[in-house]
């Protein structure tokens, strides 16, 4: 046997904190020293955070970063590590992994395929190396190995496949299998999406088996730059088989996974296996390295499976996992002293409320009050690990009525806040709306009317509340968080510089359909450790209304629109799959036929209307978080014009489709 101990960090970077970004990287390599492992893997860009964006072209950047780079070296000592940089070479900037062999940097490997679509951005910074190509740079008058290289430290044969080389079609593993490689590292920063983590386990099992080496795959972990959120989750797996798993979703800010694998085991795999050739003879892309392996002895592995992962709710424990992380890290980042949010009584506010409130138990319960008291060191928390007492401090509601708000609301609302301890102001905000109703008459010479003025009337009620709290934010140096929903996005129902004002939306990437199945379980059972909250049930047992128009209009949102699980379908197919009008209204006839033709050519027309008219609106909306790959946010993932043809000639077609499909 040939054993060697091998480990995955997943670190909570953030772009351009280069003391962040240090010490976490320091305290995955004490970690790994501290369990004796000898190949350690860190995420891609980990001395930069992967979202530098158009920073990443500044040579003050890239100065920085060898400097961090050329600080670490000395701390490897007696490890293979990872440590990943841009590096420029001949006017070209290139996504770049050193490999860093006791304390020496052994070569630098450049990313061959770059991540281009959705919410990935990679060519606008840098360049893909081609493959078989080696080449040099020089940094601090010393020159090393750069481009498509792999490793032999004395004896045992390392590559790497960096994020996305393992997504493609032509993985670079498979040429480097064919050189008898022993190891793959995969540095990656693969962000978190619903239901993702099935395609990253397939591909690092199946690279172990195609490849037969061991496959090492490390992530960041948490919200890195603002809107994305990665899950950490490192993986390592040997011919085949998973043989060690982090967990996702933690409130690490480094951690490493470690196993202890066969290197004979998996050479003995690939010759017996008669598909296996190997490429004989001169190998130029090798760069020989100098290293004394430690002993090492067999030990037990562990696959560390959180036991919500294996829930029958499993989204809703995702979803809960992911955002209270990203509302964590965002409010720590951005140095923000807790939260406000206008809670209305109605769904979206309540969840995100809800998601605040879970956020500080889930902190508590993984890094203890003195944990928490540290990572939120700026502000002054409570000696406490009383959950209320925390929330009081980071969490502030306001209700806003106008004279159309119902006593129902009042009542969800100040339950919902008390029930979790939130602070709870009660606004009668009627005055307002009355002053500037009376200020546009007397101007205009007539007065407004619900007949006639009916959206006019409905908007200024939403945006007479903003300055209420944008000041409790002020006045708390706290983060204002908007309530709107993807739904609400995708047809703009929603007032701006009303109920989307914000510095930041964190349910502004899930589907209303969803929320409120999401909410319905968070009022029974809740998540895992830490249970449901009861007082939802005020909030649950309404039908979603905007309560903006009188009360004998008995107003809703689905009124309002369309039958949310209807709209959700609608974006899915004409947004997420690029379908046309009358392809949509086809799936549909499918898809809900409890609905009739005309029903359904009607929604479906009123969808494509309000989504052409609205674009401005998205292009407006505070960031949100993206948690899976249907997200309608223009800066980060779905792309449309502002102004457009509307689907006129695409509707008309509908139309008289429609009236044959009947």
């Amino acid at each position: 046997m040939k054993l060697l101990k091998v480990g995955a960090a997943v670190l909570n970077q953030t772009p351009l904190d280069w003391a962040n970004n240090r010490a976490n990287m320091i305290a995955a390599i004490e970690q790994a020293r501290l369990q004796s492992v000898s190949i350690l893997c860190l995420p891609e860009l980990c001395i930069t955070g992967y979202g530098c964006e158009d920073a990443f072209h500044a040579a003050g950047l890239r100065r920085m970063a060898q400097r961090v780079l050329m600080e670490l070296l000395p701390l490897t000592k007696g490890m293979v590590v990872t440590l990943g940089l841009p590096i420029r070479h001949q006017h070209g900037l290139y996504n770049a992994v050193a490999v860093v062999v006791d304390g020496r940097i052994a070569g630098f490997v450049a990313k061959r395929h770059l991540a281009g679509d959705g919410l990935h951005y990679e060519p606008r910074w840098f360049k893909a190396w081609p493959e078989v190509v080696r080449s040099e740079i020089e940094l601090n008058g010393q020159r090393y190995p750069f481009g498509d290289i792999h490793f032999d430290v004395s004896g045992i044969r390392i590559g790497l496949e960096i994020c996305e080389d393992a997504w493609v079609a032509q993985r670079p593993g498979g040429s480097m299998a064919r050189r008898g490689i022993d190891v793959i590292l995969n540095p990656s920063a693969s962000h978190f999406a619903f239901d993702k983590l099935e395609t990253r386990k397939r591909f690092v099992i199946e690279g172990s088996r195609a490849f037969g080496c061991t496959y090492i795959y490390s992530n960041f972990l948490g919200n890195e730059a603002g809107r994305v959120i990665y899950d950490g989750g490192a993986m390592i797996a040997s011919g085949g088989q998973l043989m060690a798993m982090g967990p996702r979703l933690a409130m690490d800010l480094a951690r490493i996974t470690t196993c202890v694998v066969d290197v004979d085991q998996t050479r003995m795999n690939q010759m017996r296996t008669t598909s296996f050739v190997p490429r004989v003879g001169d190998d130029p892309q090798c760069v020989a390295v100098d290293f004394q392996w430690p002993v090492c002895s067999p030990e037990l592995q562990m696959i560390e499976i959180g036991a919500w992962e294996k829930s029958d709710h499993h989204r809703e424990e995702e979803f809960t996992r992911a955002i209270t992380l990203a509302l964590l890290d965002y409010m720590r980042k951005s140095r923000s002293h807790g939260f406000v949010v206008s809670l209305s009584g109605g769904a979206d506010s309540a969840a995100v409320t809800c998601l605040v409130r879970l956020m500080v138990q889930r902190a508590l319960q993984e890094l203890g009050v003195e944990g928490l008291r540290q990572r939120l060191h700026y502000l002054t928390g409570p000696a406490t690990d009383d959950a209320d007492a925390w929330t009081e401090r980071l969490l502030t509601c306001v209700y806003q009525a106008t004279a159309n708000s119902s006593q129902t609301t009042l009542h969800a609302a100040q339950s919902l806040a008390q029930a979790i301890g939130a602070r709870f102001h009660h606004f009668d905000v009627e005055p307002l709306v009355e002053g500037y109703v009376n200020i546009v008459e007397q101007s205009i010479g007539r007065a407004l009317s619900w007949e006639r003025d009916d959206i006019t009337l409905q908007n200024i009620q939403a945006r007479v509340r903003a300055p209420g709290c944008w000041m409790l934010a002020n006045l708390n140096n706290a983060l204002l968080l908007a309530t709107s929903n993807r739904s609400e996005a995708a047809v703009g129902y929603t007032t701006m510089d009303g109920d989307t004002c914000g510095g930041l939306s964190p349910i502004g990437g899930i589907d209303k359909a969803f929320l409120r199945q999401y909410l319905r379980w968070l009022e029974t059972t809740g998540p895992q450790d830490i249970g449901p909250i009861p007082a939802l049930s005020l909030v649950n047992a309404q039908q979603p209304t905007a309560e903006l128009r009188p009360a004998s209009e008995h107003q809703t949102d689905e009124a309002d629109l369309m039958p949310y699980d209807l709209l959700d379908a609608v974006e899915s197919a004409a947004i997420g799959r690029k379908q046309t009008p009358t392809e949509v209204y086809q799936l549909m006839r499918v898809e809900f036929p409890q609905y009739t033709a005309n029903q359904l050519m009607h929604w479906i027309d009123r969808f494509f209307r309000l989504w052409c008219r609205n674009q401005w609106k998205r292009e407006r909306y505070a960031p949100s978080f993206h948690v899976d790959d249907l997200n309608l946010d223009p800066r980060s993932w779905c792309r449309f014009p502002i102004l457009s043809g509307g689907f006129e000639d695409e509707l008309m077609e509908l139309k008289t489709a429609g009236e044959g499909l009947k």
